[in-house]
């Protein structure tokens, strides 16, 4: 009976170790493990607040509110400078063209005589 028990002992050790032993893919673990730099944020928990929100927080601060008012100013400011130029354009435009109107008349009469005949 001991030659029976150790003959099984026997080959059951050698079955178990000269068995094909199947390897561990460590790679494959390791690829299916993604590797985030940042933590995931519920938008449902404390602290969380929805895009509408944020925007009219934004919007009702007193610095964006400034900002608008700085850009209205700015903005009609920039609508004056624009007219002041335009009326200081017209009216130098309409004195050239008073300056203009006597100048052609006295260069007409002085051509006209040069050009004429001699009458003799």
């Amino acid at each position: 009976m001991k030659n029976v028990l150790f003959t099984t002992f026997i080959f059951s050790l050698l079955f178990t170790a000269c068995s094909k032993k199947e390897s561990i893919n460590s790679e494959a673990v390791q690829d299916i493990k993604p590797h985030y730099d940042t933590v995931a944020v519920d938008s449902f928990s404390n602290g969380a607040v929805s895009v509408d929100i944020a925007r009219q927080i934004r919007m009702s601060s007193k610095q964006y509110k400034d900002s608008v008012k700085e850009v209205l100013r700015v903005q009609t400011e920039e609508k004056r400078i624009k007219q002041e130029l335009e009326k200081e354009n017209k009216k130098k435009v309409e004195e050239e063209k008073k300056k203009a109107g006597p100048d052609k008349k006295e260069k007409t009469e002085q051509s006209q005589p040069s050009n004429g005949t001699k009458a003799e």
